[in-house]
C-alpha cells in the first residue's frame, strides 16, 4: 500500500469516528467508521509488517482522537495555559494505546493464524477500552465505540446485559464483517455468509430492543425539577457577585416550585460558589427554603470535612467536588455529601501526585477523592449522586442499583466547553447508563445540557445549551435489576482475559523459535 493511500485511510476513519459520535446524530455511521482501520490492519499482514501496523495505529489513534476531543483545548484553557500539553499529552497517550492495537492484532494474525480478525480484533479494541478505563489518575474512558449508537436507543437495550462494552465488541465486529466482506467482493468473491451474519445479529439485536421496549415495566416516581442558572465561570467566582449567584438559585427554585410543586429540587455541579462553612447564611437560606416548600433540595459545592474532635475546626488538607442534600425538612447534616470520586485529570486532580501539593491554587489540581456511596431517601425514592464526567463510569451506577438506589441525579457544570461538542459527548453517556442499570436519570447542568433520561435510554426534556431556565418534569424509572448490573463488567473482563491469552500465545511461539 503506498503512503498515499494509508494516509488516505488514516484520514477517513478519523472523519468517520468523528461523525459517529454527537452533536452529528448518524448512528448508521459507526457501522463503518472502522473499516479503513481494518484495512490499514489487513495491508500490515499481507505485508508482515508489524511495525508499520505500529505506525499506522499511532497516527489513527493520534488524529482521530484529537478531532474527536478537540474541545478539550477549549475546556482546559479556562484553568491553565498548559491547555495545549493537557490535550496533547491526552491525544497522545491514545495514539500509543491503538499503535499497540494495530501492532498487536497484526503479530496475532501473524503468528497464531487460526485466530481470525474478526475475533481478535474485536476483542483486543473493547480491552484497549478497558483498559483507557483503569488507568489510574489518568482514566479517560470518554466515548466507547458503543457510545456512539448513544442516539439508536432500540439498538442497545441489550447492554442491560452486556454493557456498553458489549456494544463495542459488536459494532467493531460489524466493521470488520463489513470490511472483510467489501475486500472480498471487489475480488471477485461471494461473501454472502458475511453478509448474512452482520444482518442477523442487526434483527437480532433489533428484536430484542423492540422487545424489551415494549415489556419493561416503567413507572413515574414523581416530578423533578432541574435549575440551569448558566453561570460564568469567573462571573461565578468573583465574590463581588456570589450572594448575586446564590439569589439567583433561590429565585429560581421558588419560581419553579411555584409552577410544577417538585419533589425534588437538583441544582447543578459547584453552584454554591463557596464553602457553606464560611457562609452560614447562605447554607441557613438553603435549609430555609427547602423546608417552606416540605421540597428537598440537591446543591452542588465544595466541601472541607471537620477535623475529628469535634471543636469545629476544619481539614484544610482536603476539599472534594461534593453535592449536598437538603431534606424536606431542610436538614442536610443528617445525610453525609456526597464527594465526587473519579476526578477529571489535570484539572482536579494532577496525576499520580499528592493534592495538598496544590492546597494553595483554588479549585486546580489539589481535589481529594470521596470513598462514600450515599443512597439519599425522599417521598419519591432512593437515589444516587454521580458528579460531572463519573457519568463515563459504568461501574458508580452499577454499584448505586446495587445497594438499592431507585434514579440516579447527575449534576454537572459543562460551561467550560463552551459550544462545542463536548456538552452534547458528554450527555450520551447517560444513556449507556440508564439502559445499564434500568433506571431513570435526572441531569441538571450549569449551562446545559439538563435533561431527563428513562430506563430505555431515551432522553426527554431536554435544554438547549447556554441559558438560563428551569425544567420540571415527571422522573421514569423502572424496578427491574438487570443482569449487568448484576454480573458487572463480565464482557471487559472475558476481552482482557482472552487478549492476555493471545499475548500468552506470542510468547509461546516466540520462546520455541528461541528454542
Amino acid at each position: 500500500m503506498s503512503g498515499r493511500r494509508a494516509w488516505l485511510l488514516i484520514g477517513l476513519g478519523a472523519l468517520l469516528l468523528v461523525l459517529s459520535y454527537p452533536p452529528f446524530r448518524l448512528p448508521i455511521v459507526s457501522f463503518i467508521a472502522f473499516t479503513p482501520a481494518v484495512l490499514l490492519i489487513r495491508q500490515a499482514v499481507i505485508d508482515r509488517d508489524p511495525r508499520r501496523a505500529f505506525r499506522w495505529g499511532f497516527w489513527y489513534g493520534l488524529i482521530s482522537q484529537g478531532l474527536v476531543l478537540y474541545w478539550l483545548i477549549v475546556a482546559l484553557w479556562h484553568f491553565t495555559p498548559l491547555s495545549a500539553l493537557g490535550y496533547l499529552a491526552t491525544i497522545l497517550i491514545l495514539a500509543l494505546w491503538h499503535a499497540v492495537l494495530f501492532w498487536y492484532v497484526v503479530r496475532v494474525r501473524l503468528r497464531l493464524p487460526p485466530v481470525p480478525l474478526w475475533v481478535v480484533l474485536p476483542v483486543g479494541w473493547t480491552a484497549v477500552e478497558w483498559a483507557v478505563g483503569h488507568q489510574g489518575d489518568i482514566r479517560f474512558p470518554w466515548l466507547g465505540l458503543g457510545t456512539s449508537l448513544a442516539d439508536a436507543p432500540m439498538l442497545i437495550q441489550w447492554a442491560d446485559v452486556a454493557g456498553a462494552r458489549g456494544v463495542t465488541l459488536w459494532v467493531v465486529w460489524v466493521n470488520v464483517m463489513i470490511a472483510e466482506a467489501a475486500m472480498e467482493w471487489g475480488r471477485g468473491k461471494r461473501e454472502g455468509g458475511r453478509v448474512i451474519a452482520v444482518v442477523a445479529s442487526v434483527l437480532l439485536v433489533l428484536g430484542y430492543g423492540m422487545w424489551r421496549m415494549r415489556t419493561l415495566p416503567v413507572r413515574e416516581v414523581g416530578v423533578v425539577a432541574l435549575i440551569q442558572p448558566n453561570e460564568g465561570f469567573r462571573e461565578k467566582w468573583d465574590p463581588a457577585r456570589a450572594d448575586s449567584v446564590v439569589a439567583k438559585l433561590l429565585d429560581m427554585t421558588r419560581r419553579v416550585r411555584a409552577l410544577s410543586r417538585p419533589d425534588l429540587v437538583v441544582w447543578p455541579e459547584a453552584a454554591v460558589p463557596d464553602f457553606l462553612f464560611r457562609r452560614p447564611g447562605w447554607d441557613a437560606a438553603f435549609a430555609g427554603l427547602a423546608r417552606e416548600g416540605h421540597t428537598p433540595i440537591v446543591a452542588g459545592g465544595a466541601h472541607v470535612p471537620q477535623l475529628p474532635g469535634g471543636r469545629g475546626d476544619y481539614d484544610y488538607r482536603h476539599y472534594y467536588n461534593a453535592a449536598f442534600f437538603y431534606d424536606s425538612t431542610g436538614d442536610r447534616f443528617r445525610w453525609p455529601p456526597y464527594a465526587k470520586h473519579y476526578l477529571v485529570p489535570i484539572v482536579e486532580r494532577v496525576p499520580f501526585v499528592n493534592p495538598e501539593w496544590f492546597g494553595n491554587l483554588r479549585w486546580f489540581g489539589g481535589f481529594s477523592s470521596g470513598t462514600e456511596f450515599p443512597i439519599y431517601r425522599a417521598n419519591l425514592g432512593r437515589f444516587g449522586l454521580i458528579i460531572c464526567y463519573e457519568s463515563i463510569f459504568p461501574d458508580l451506577a452499577r454499584r448505586y442499583r446495587r445497594t438499592g438506589a431507585e434514579f440516579l441525579v447527575n449534576i454537572t457544570n459543562d460551561k467550560w466547553y463552551g459550544a462545542t461538542a463536548g456538552p452534547y459527548q458528554h450527555a450520551s453517556h447517560l444513556v449507556l447508563r440508564a439502559i445499564e442499570t434500568r433506571m431513570g436519570i435526572a441531569r441538571a447542568a450549569n449551562s446545559g445540557i439538563s435533561e431527563f433520561v428513562d430506563p430505555l435510554g431515551r432522553p426527554y426534556a431536554a435544554t438547549r445549551l447556554e441559558t438560563e431556565t428551569v425544567v420540571a418534569d415527571r422522573l421514569r424509572t423502572s424496578d427491574v435489576v438487570p443482569l449487568y448490573t448484576r454480573w458487572g463488567d463480565w464482557v471487559g473482563t472475558l476481552v482482557v482475559l482472552a487478549t492476555l491469552g493471545f499475548a500468552g500465545g506470542l510468547a509461546a511461539q516466540g520462546w520455541k523459535r528461541g528454542a
